[in-house]
């Protein structure tokens, strides 16, 4: 019937023709959808990448956008308050406010005009013929009389 040759040379065959027919079905089947599957993840992640890249853009230029209008309803509140209290007030207060306007706002404010401030003065209470507490040598001879009554090297120069 079948030579040997012959059956061996169909065996060969059938087993070339299976190996071929595996390898482009496992192409094709599951390592392609895997492929595929991958690319589709990919491009979702490079997606919300670019959403979430938009959102940091436009969040960044709306707080700039806010912050710029804060600065401005700032300045014009605080020109409102300074230019009504200088109508409103004493002239003493309305140099001080002045003087506090010059310091508060970045590069002082051009609408109000800049006044002298004098230098603050010794308020503290004080009898009659005392030096005031602001004064250099305010109290400087109790300190002396002091530190010399607990120093007994001074102490006997002073008796001497």
């Amino acid at each position: 019937m079948f030579s040997l040759v012959t059956i061996i040379v169909a065996v060969l065959v059938s087993l070339l023709v299976g190996c071929a027919a595996g390898y482009i079905l496992s192409r094709n089947g599951s390592g392609g959808g895997r492929n595929a599957e991958m690319q589709k993840r990919l491009q979702e992640a490079e997606q919300a990448l670019d959403l979430y890249q938009r959102d940091v853009t436009e969040h960044f230029a709306r707080t700039t956008e806010l912050v710029h209008s804060l600065n401005e309803s700032y300045r014009d509140m605080h020109e409102h308050l300074a230019t009504s209290a200088l109508k409103l007030s004493t002239p003493e207060i309305s140099r001080q406010l002045l003087a506090d306007a010059e310091h508060q706002l970045p590069g002082g404010n051009e609408s109000i005009e800049h006044a002298k401030v004098e230098a603050p003065r010794d308020w503290a209470p004080k009898r009659e013929g005392h030096k005031g507490t602001l004064s250099e040598d305010y109290d400087l001879e109790t300190s002396e009389t002091a530190s010399a009554d607990s120093d007994p090297h001074t102490r006997s120069q002073h008796n001497s």
